[in-house]
């Protein structure tokens, strides 16, 4: 598996891996929101709030995941999204998206960034070191339709002090309907 975070040239590749993925396993409507989403994040997020990595093997599109910028008031702290995340459907189960996600977390953490968070499943995000986070310990950017999947870790080894809400996340995922 290679991995590589040059995206502009392949950003129809990668929607469609999100669109792909996502209408097997939730049905054809959140397939083309998510890719949607994953399209406007490229097209739309500033590069310094934005960071994609994708998964190839043997010159095909096997993974995707993109980290966007959450800001929160008065607080230095830097903190990324993980979402959204995809495996090809006739890939998963190899890894390939622990690997990747470990891989972006590596970059953030050589970067400097401070915390990760993401809106998931807490079995599978856990596997990579995520663990649930109450709201009044890092506020979301939208409020919850399922408070149990928001999950976060540090990536400095320090505690995950409280952050200051409210928090803004980039234009793309400043929707309701995604939360």
């Amino acid at each position: 598996m290679d991995v590589s975070t040059e995206y502009q040239a392949r950003t129809e590749a990668i929607a469609g891996l999100f669109a792909a993925t996502f209408s097997a396993s939730e049905g054809a409507e959140e397939g083309a929101v998510i890719g949607a989403l994953a399209r406007r994040l490229m097209a739309e997020t500033p590069a310094s709030d934005l960071r994609v990595f994708t998964a190839w093997d043997g010159g095909a599109l096997v993974g995707a995941i993109l980290f966007t910028r959450l800001a929160y008031a008065g607080d230095p702290r830097t903190v990324f999204l993980l979402s959204p995340v995809a495996v090809a459907t006739a890939q998963q189960g190899r890894g390939i998206g622990q690997r990747l996600i470990a891989h972006g977390l590596d970059a953030l953490r050589q970067e400097g960034a401070d915390i990760a968070v993401t809106y998931g499943d807490p079995a599978f995000y856990g596997r990579v070191g995520f663990a649930p986070v109450a709201e009044t310990v890092l506020p979301a950017p939208q409020p919850l339709g399922q408070p149990q999947g928001w999950l976060a870790q540090s990536l400095t080894g320090a505690p995950l002090a409280p952050l200051p809400g409210p928090a803004r996340c980039v234009a793309a995922f400043d929707d309701p309907a995604l939360w």
